[in-house]
């Protein structure tokens, strides 16, 4: 069976990801820095790898990698998705410690666990695997006061073109799903605040449809690839957001 590494799976779109992936039989390293929240997602399946560990640590990256293909053989596919919201503001109020914050874990981290992904991939029998980053709707559009979060999706976004161009000589494919409004506890709260201040809460849709759609890119056979995939809730505030 195939294994699937996800980063940030203690939590959100990656925990969810993480059980839809454990449902259809793959081999799942779970990888976050929560060891016991990771244990939860495992719940004792066979079929399950819990790996602490913080993705800017690009030695602990490595180190699970090295674990989880200890383990299962290889690696297919990683689901790049750990990543953080910093407080957001205009850039003359953002502290520089949470764009360094951002671009750490946003950046740094999807690198580290890219790296460590593709040099696994490009040696292994047989060679090849397929990344899959976690973009965002910010790296098409922002929000009114996300710099920080934004320019990292934006980031992530020329990281995956390159691993697509420089992958394919080893049969690595990189593709990108580009999320909005997907029901985690995060936009929960933001939905409560909206509605708290008498404003009309944003549509959302259900984490599990994300997961679905990670499954979905995932279980391509090798000669195909989804290089973009947009998954939003149907009504957001997306085209012509401003």
């Amino acid at each position: 069976m195939a294994v699937i590494l996800i980063t940030g799976a203690s939590s959100g779109i990656g925990r969810a990801t993480a059980e839809v992936f454990l449902q259809a039989g793959w081999q799942v390293g779970l990888l976050a820095r929560r060891a016991d929240e990771l244990q939860t997602v495992a719940a004792g399946r066979e079929n399950a790898q819990i790996l602490p560990a913080d993705v800017t640590d690009l030695a602990a990256v490595e180190g699970a990698v090295a674990d989880l293909t200890g383990r299962f053989g290889r690696l297919d596919v990683l689901f790049n998705n750990a990543g953080i919201f910093v407080p957001q503001g205009m850039i003359d109020e953002i502290d520089p410690a949470d764009w360094a914050d951002s671009l750490a874990v946003n950046l740094g981290g999807m690198f580290n666990a890219a790296r460590a992904a593709f040099a696994r991939m490009r040696r292994q029998d047989p060679q090849g695997g397929r990344i899959i980053n976690n973009g965002s709707i910010s790296a098409h559009a922002p929000r009114p006061g996300s710099v920080c979060y934004t320019t990292t999706k934006h980031g992530v976004t020329g990281l995956t073109k390159s691993l697509s161009l420089d992958g394919r000589p080893f049969d690595i494919a990189a593709g990108q799903i580009d999320i909005g409004n997907a029901r985690t506890p995060l936009l929960d709260s933001v939905a409560e605040g909206a509605k708290a201040l008498g404003q009309e809460a944003p549509p959302i849709m259900e984490v599990e449809d994300v997961a679905r759609a990670v499954l979905h890119m995932a279980s391509l056979p090798p000669g195909a690839h989804i290089q973009t995939m947009t998954i939003m809730a149907t009504n957001m505030a997306y085209i012509g957001r401003g």
